[in-house]
């Protein structure tokens, strides 16, 4: 029986109020850490914290805007001020809503897109670094990229742009960082069942049927619970020996 070692530990999840970073969230707290729950919507974030302390779990929500410098020194220091310390990291907030071709793109949507997906995870790794480096003990941080980071899709360049310097900079960032005991790495999502997909599939007008055909070698899109898994593999110390990785949990999309 697999035991990840996090009970305890205090775990921060981006994005956690639906989707990939809700599972990873309920995921943690299954695995006995104590989760703060960073999200900009406090409707989805509040719920998401409520039903892990109903099922017996200890979380905390903060409204975030991972965009926002002062917002993001915000949530660590909630943070601290509530557990006093991080073990875990998990930068999964972004978003994806340029659907043109690059051309194309409105100059603001690229804007917002570059803030959030790139920026926001520079904001939040920077000064999880420096919690980590300030405890002495080390941890751990998994940066979300994509499958699009690797194989681009044309309507998606800024998207896919920012997704691939996430890589880049959490390469840097891991080879920095390692011998202090802070371990950094990636997980790769490809088609996953999420609200967001949903949203895409919907703006570009492919079903689901087709999407899990083009997306999956197995014919089916991915699901929230086996992104979470590979969070908690590489938040845990089953993954010791794994660094500055990018682990694609994709279907097998990458491999065609």
């Amino acid at each position: 029986m697999k035991d990840y070692g996090l009970a305890g530990k205090i775990a921060l999840v981006t994005g956690a109020g639906r989707g990939m970073g809700q599972a990873i969230a309920e995921g943690f707290a299954a695995e006995g850490a104590r989760v703060v729950i960073a999200e900009i919507d406090e409707a989805t974030g509040r719920a998401v914290q409520d039903a892990i302390r109903a099922s017996g779990g200890d979380a905390h929500f903060v409204r975030c805007d991972i965009s926002d410098a002062t917002s993001v020194d915000n949530l660590l220091a909630e943070t601290l001020g509530v557990y006093g310390r991080l073990d875990c990291a998990c930068n999964n907030a972004a978003i994806d809503q340029e659907f043109a071709l690059l051309a194309d793109v409105e100059d603001d949507m690229a804007d917002r897109v570059t803030a959030i997906n790139f920026r926001g995870t520079f904001l939040c790794m920077k000064r999880q670094i420096r919690q980590m480096l300030s405890q002495g003990d080390g941890g751990t941080i998994v940066n979300f990229t994509s499958v699009s980071a690797l194989r681009p899709h044309i309507t998606g360049s800024v998207y896919s742009g920012t997704k691939a310097g996430v890589i880049a900079m959490t390469k840097g960032a891991a080879v920095t960082y390692a011998p202090q005991g802070i371990r950094i790495n990636m997980v790769a999502p490809g088609a996953i069942d999420t609200p967001m997909l949903q949203t895409a599939m919907a703006t570009v007008g492919i079903s689901e049927a087709d999407m899990a055909a083009g997306y999956s070698l197995i014919g089916r899109t991915g699901r929230t619970a086996e992104i979470a898994e590979a969070v908690l593999w590489l938040s845990s110390i089953l993954s010791s020996y794994t660094m500055g990785h990018v682990l694609a949990v994709d279907g097998g999309y990458l491999s065609r």
